[in-house]
């Protein structure tokens, strides 16, 4: 059998994989970590009853805190962004990867430091709000350079960065995200940006956001959080973070991550929980238990869901699922099994291929809860 031998976010109790927990999560960790695109928000339209969920999670005594890798807007800009879209906020419930990489600049550098920023008006303010000078050329004698995502970046400040770099200033970023997610599509984010930096000047950046423990440990700090649950929608990010920092994490399934992704996802960036949407902060998760099955292979059970490593006897080569009842009981009973058996055969298009495949057997479930 699986599960826990402590209550959930207890010191100690954190380990990559599913757990159960008897109730509300909200009434079990002092704090969420939430992300904010893909979690609170997609492309800047409010997710269906992420408000709502997030209010009856305050109103059972979590408080919220709201932790991106955007380093571009100011924390109060972004509370406003909430506000209007009914979630409550002030800029001291925002965490920012720019206030992430201001504490990094500030606890290695003298009050007043001179640092070149690359990036926009959140970034600046943040080098501001920890006692630091935010500059623009080299010519002030930069003992840093610090780099966020901005639209409007100029090649004349990338220069300026480069010879500040080249004369030694000391090198952060704020994240190394890749892309950034458009209404029009995936754009080059922050990391694509650095990467310029590195290849001209062969610097390698301490990186702040997440899954770098600098904005972890900052959101933590921050809400003065005991309990904390990470929750995001980016195995890669927020998941993989949360298990770095050894903290409990919630995967919602509104953003980035797909459940396939969750199947075939390593150890690092394994949740302890996962949910449809923002109201798995709100509900009790089952635990999965485990146990031969009739055929021989191992069984792993959850509500009305069993899956069985079906190995060759199974019509995937891998795995098989049957059952009744809520998807997301189906999806962690899937979950723990794969987990078990490890991946199956294949290049990484033809294992995606085959959780795809599996995950078939819960579509007519996820189709009645309208997902």
């Amino acid at each position: 059998m699986t599960g826990n031998a402590e209550l959930p976010g207890e010191a100690g109790s954190h380990r990559p994989g599913l757990k159960g927990c008897p109730g509300p999560l909200s009434e079990h960790y002092d704090a969420a970590l939430l992300d904010l695109d893909g979690v609170v928000y997609l492309g800047g339209n409010p997710i269906p009853g992420a408000a709502g969920a997030l209010s009856d999670a305050a109103r059972r005594g979590m408080k919220l805190a709201y932790v991106t890798n955007n380093a571009s807007r100011s924390p109060h800009v972004i509370a406003a962004q909430l506000t209007g879209m009914g979630v409550p906020a002030t800029g001291a419930d925002i965490v920012t990867s720019a206030q992430a990489a201001a504490h990094v600049l500030a606890d290695r550098l003298p009050a007043g430091a001179p640092v070149l920023v690359v990036g926009g008006t959140g970034l600046r303010l943040a080098v501001r709000e920890r006692g630091l000078r935010p500059v623009t050329t080299a010519a002030e004698h930069p003992l840093a350079v610090v780099q966020g995502y901005s639209s409007d970046i100029s090649y004349g400040l990338l220069a300026e960065a480069t010879m500040a770099l080249n004369a030694g200033a000391f090198y952060v970023a704020s994240n190394a995200d890749a892309t950034l997610p458009t209404p029009r599509g995936l754009q080059p984010g922050n990391g694509a940006l650095v990467q310029v930096l590195v290849h001209a000047t062969g610097c390698e950046p301490v990186v702040a956001g997440k899954p770098e423990l600098p904005l972890h440990a900052e959101s933590v700090q921050r809400t003065g959080a005991k309990r904390p649950l990470v929750v995001g929608d980016r195995l890669d990010t927020d998941i993989e973070g949360a298990i770095r920092g050894g903290t409990d994490s919630l995967l919602v399934l509104t953003g980035v991550s797909s459940p396939a992704d969750l199947l075939l996802a390593g150890p690092q960036r394994r949740p302890s929980y996962v949910a449809r949407d923002l109201s798995g902060l709100n509900a009790g998760h089952p635990e999965v238990t485990s146990d031969a099955g009739e055929s021989g292979g191992r069984a792993f059970s959850c509500g009305g869901w069993t899956a069985v490593v079906a190995g060759s006897a199974g019509a995937s080569g891998w795995l098989t699922v049957s059952g009744s009842g809520d998807w997301t009981d189906g999806l962690r009973a899937l979950c723990a099994a794969a987990w078990s058996a490890g991946p199956p055969p294949g290049t990484v298009a033809e294992q995606r291929r085959t959780a795809e495949a599996v995950l078939t057997s819960l579509a007519p479930a996820a189709d009645r809860a309208g997902c």
